[in-house]
């Protein structure tokens, strides 16, 4: 995935630290997610199902590396998938 934008290193994921190779931030970082918004424009299913598969890779490297330490499971979803605009709201269930 060429997460770059024009004459600028690209925001990739530095394994297995999972920090962002331009701006060192966690990845996927701002402008990681504005230029995956805009290659997956047209295919925002395809965006969730390649976050999450990098999802669990990151929280395998991330435990790997620091079992005590590591972001907990609701903090490593909203990192890489709760931001994503393919998202159902949450709906209560019908009364009775």
């Amino acid at each position: 995935m060429a997460t770059s934008i024009s004459g600028s290193p690209p925001h990739i994921p530095l394994r297995p630290m999972w920090c962002c190779r331009a701006c060192g931030g966690p990845w996927p970082c701002a402008t990681a997610r504005l230029v995956l918004k805009a290659e997956h424009e047209h295919d925002l299913i395809g965006l969730a199902i390649y976050l999450c598969g990098q999802l669990h890779e990151a929280t395998r490297d991330l435990y790997r590396l620091n079992p005590d330490e590591a972001p907990g499971p609701q903090a490593m979803f909203a990192r890489f998938v709760g931001w994503t605009p393919f998202r159902r709201p949450i709906v209560s269930p019908p009364p009775g």
